[in-house]
């Protein structure tokens, strides 16, 4: 008999109000993302108030200013991510339900899209607060990683975006539409838990390797650096997931095997469509980075 974990008896709500007609519901993805953005404003603070950690022995803000960049953050990873998802993996869904893309409550957010939404404010408020660029993306970078953690553990109890079939024996049977798997499988069927890959690579390692640069080897001091390994790593890691990661319903819908693009008996989806240039974009910076130098 084929070994597996059952899905613990875990629920996407927190708790729930009903107030006539009304439901209020505090979720767990929700708060992830509230937890996320408020850790990584108050890392940014602590890092700020340390001058130095930064070029120049010289903090690039002061404290107060984080607030505003975290609004900006705000703004802009919840904009990008939703039109991300819509844009990049339901777009004839929403085309033909357009008042659904406002519905960001019931999930579909994208993590690519997300990332280019904060790259787009963080810009912004560089330009109107007169700070470096490149500290700004470096701050980012510094504290995605926890956001990232806590949003994969919050998928994994919403028993969301699960993996692909498997008999290994750390398998996972989620409940509803993730238990039905090919005809020729047998049944039960456990999935990979691929959201607890992500929150273990994209999550923990990349924090602990953003951390260990930060602390140990003085990387705030090389402008973009932290940049460039925050998008390297998290593109590698994304793209080896990726492999075990199973596509939307209405993904697979369009695309039966999964995959974007076709080479031979090889195709990318397109998480690693989308992995592939920020994978080549990081390295190009890491690159810059070490050849100035510290400035």
């Amino acid at each position: 008999m084929q070994a597996l974990i059952p899905f613990p008896p875990l629920s996407p709500d927190i708790f729930s109000i009903e107030l006539g007609n009304f439901t209020f519901a505090l979720r767990w993805y929700a708060l992830a993302y509230i937890a996320g953005f408020l850790i990584g404003w108050r890392l940014i603070v602590a890092a700020v108030r340390r001058p130095a950690l930064w070029p120049g022995q010289t903090a690039p803000m002061q404290p107060v200013a984080v607030e505003s960049l975290l609004t900006w953050i705000i703004l802009g990873v919840i904009l990008g991510g939703r039109l991300g998802f819509v844009l990049f993996y339901q777009p004839g869904y929403y085309l033909a339900n357009p008042t659904e893309i406002l519905r960001v409550w019931e999930g579909g957010m994208s993590f690519h899209g997300g990332l280019l939404g904060a790259a787009v404010a963080g810009y912004l408020f560089a330009r109107r607060n007169g700070v470096a660029p490149s500290a700004v993306s470096d701050s980012m970078a510094m504290v995605i990683p926890v956001g990232l953690f806590l949003g994969r553990i919050a998928n994994f109890i919403n028993a969301e975006l699960w993996g692909r079939p498997t008999t290994m024996p750390w398998g996972v049977l989620f409940p509803g539409y993730g238990s039905i798997c090919p005809i020729e499988w047998e049944h039960p069927c456990a999935r990979h838990p691929t959201q607890l890959y992500e929150a273990a690579l994209e999550g923990l390692l990349l924090g602990l390797v953003v951390l260990w640069l930060v602390r140990r080897r003085h990387a705030l001091q090389f402008p973009w650096l932290i940049t460039g390994v925050f998008f390297t790593v998290y593109g590698l890691a994304r793209f080896v997931v990726e492999f075990w990661r199973m596509p939307d319903e209405q993904f697979l819908m369009r695309h039966p095997q999964g995959h974007v693009l076709t080479l031979g008996d090889f195709g990318l989806t397109m998480g690693q469509l989308l992995s592939l240039p920020m994978v080549l974009a990081g390295a190009l910076l890491v690159a810059l980075a070490l050849r100035r130098g510290r400035q």
